[in-house]
């Protein structure tokens, strides 16, 4: 969603219609209701003619895709004299805070990330409509409901994001693990495994409450049989997070990571993670997809993959990765410079579209987007298998009320310290989780 652009949302069933039939550049037969090619060169040609020249703010939550970036701009630059594109990106966890912060200060950025559902709705008032953008009706369906509001669309969405285990394939074969565990019985097999080959089997990242309190609190959510309703019931007071089954299995998983993880996880950022991961300190390490880019500056070529976090033995339930699309592009309604934000929108749906897969190392979320796996990325390609066999859960994090991930977060981090025992950290969790809802 950076820390992860991202970390940040509806049933992804229909990304099995990513693959489609056209290129990322746009030059091949599109898919229905995808920007054609025609249309893409007069968008361009107009664009190349003689305009005043005009800066576009961009505001990114995902450091991992600047440099990527920096590539855009210059290609982007070089097609549209007269534009000049300003990015900057920052850290999931206080990218919401210098936003509104910027916003007080009358700075709004022209086009910047922003996730769905309730991260949308709280600055939908501040967004521009985008309905009636022709890249609309190429988006996969899941991608629209987080980024709806009363009829109106107003998110360009980034990509389908894939939450689970990043796993380092070559450290699983040295200890003679020969697949993916997908139960909690086989995650504890691998665990020993690992150990006596002398591998520390996870880096736990708790040096900040992001990873914790959106990676691993989503697991067990996602995991419910009807998640909405169990949200829905914990709002209105009918559920409690110590009573419910689930969740209790999850704290299982929970002190399997901690009893076996590198140094201290307390003192493990997001950057210490990516070093210690990409470098074989841990076999494992909760994360998504969009990390590909940073391991590949650490390690490039790194034979690693993305696997589901078990919590008990239902294997079908286990073997699932969650998935969702972890944020989109906005533009503020307020912005002297929209039209030239729109266009920048339609030239990466058409003429830019391969940047998302080759260069951001995303799994696209619009159906036209084809997919070269020797771009993508190992993790991307991974992730891309489980959807492709249905093997996906809906990504909930998005869902959550404002505020309380980063209470979930500290939590787990008490809990990692000694502080609170895994009863306190749910009555915790619950307590969080009221305070919110009535925000």
């Amino acid at each position: 969603m950076k820390k992860r652009s991202m970390y940040a949302m509806s049933t992804v069933m229909s990304v099995l219609l990513l693959a489609g039939c056209g290129n990322g550049n746009g030059n091949d037969t599109v898919g229905e209701g995808a920007v054609s090619p025609s249309a893409s060169a007069s968008a361009s040609e107009s664009a190349a003619a003689p305009v005043e020249p005009v800066t576009l703010n961009i505001f990114s939550s995902s450091v991992e895709t600047a440099e990527a970036f920096n590539l855009l701009k210059k290609d982007y630059e070089a097609t549209h004299p007269g534009v000049t594109l300003e990015i900057a990106s920052q850290v999931t966890d206080t990218y919401y805070t210098s936003l509104k912060t910027k916003f007080a200060a009358k700075e709004m950025p022209d086009l910047f990330a922003m996730t769905g559902f309730n991260g949308m709705s709280t600055w939908v008032e501040h967004l521009e409509d985008l309905s009636n953008e022709p890249w609309v009706s190429d988006m996969v369906d899941t991608a629209k409901p987080g980024a709806t509001f009363d009829g109106k669309l107003y998110g360009f969405p980034m990509s389908v994001m894939g939450t689970g285990y990043l796993y380092n394939k070559d450290l699983f074969a040295k200890a003679g693990i020969d697949k993916a565990p997908s139960t909690l019985t086989e995650l504890k097999d691998a665990v020993e495994k690992l150990k006596v080959a002398g591998i520390t089997p996870f880096v736990v990242p708790y040096g900040s409450w992001y990873n914790p309190g959106n990676f691993s609190a989503e697991n067990p959510m996602s995991k419910q049989a009807e998640p909405d309703q169990f949200m829905a019931d914990l709002t209105n007071g009918t559920a409690k997070f110590s009573d419910n089954a689930v969740y209790q299995d999850w704290l299982n998983n929970v002190e399997l990571e901690l009893a076996n993880a590198y140094g201290n996880p307390l003192t493990v950022d997001y950057n210490g993670q990516i070093t210690a991961f990409a470098t074989g300190q841990g076999a494992m390490t909760t994360g998504c997809n969009c990390s590909q880019l940073l391991i590949d500056e650490i390690t490039p070529n790194m034979n690693i993959g993305i696997m589901p976090m078990p919590i008990n033995d239902d294997a079908e339930l286990n073997g699932k990765i969650s998935t969702e699309v972890p944020g989109y592009w906005v533009i503020s309604k307020d912005s002297e410079v929209k039209e030239q934000a729109k266009e920048f929108l339609k030239w990466f749906s058409t003429d830019g579209a391969h940047y998302i897969s080759d260069e951001f190392k995303f799994v696209p979320a619009f159906k036209s987007m084809a997919v070269d796996p020797a771009k993508l990325g190992a993790l991307g390609t991974d992730l891309k298998t489980y959807v492709d066999e249905g093997k996906m859960l809906t990504g909930t994090k998005a869902k959550f009320p404002d505020g309380v991930t980063a209470d979930f977060g500290a939590s787990l981090q008490k809990l990692a310290s000694g502080k609170i025992d895994k009863a306190q950290m749910l009555e915790e969790f619950q307590t969080a989780w009221e305070k919110a809802s009535k925000k």
